[in-house]
């Protein structure tokens, strides 16, 4: 899933560059609107993959106290 994050990064970076050479005050600002969304979708996907690492953990934790306790 980090992947999603990866590309999220990408296109939040390609709209600061399109922003950087924006001639026109419009289209700089629609670039770093842009940015700015891709930014906040890199750190959703982000918070989620470590919201399912922790699950995972927390259930192969309890996974191994029931086995153990068996």
């Amino acid at each position: 899933m980090a992947q999603q994050e990866d590309f999220y990064i990408a296109r939040a970076a390609e709209a600061r560059a399109e922003a950087e050479v924006a001639v026109l005050d419009n289209v700089r600002e629609r670039a770093l609107r842009s940015a700015a969304a891709w930014e906040a979708m890199a750190d959703r996907a982000a918070a989620t993959n470590l919201a399912r690492e922790t699950r995972d953990a927390e259930k192969a934790a309890m996974a191994a106290v029931e086995e153990f306790a068996d």
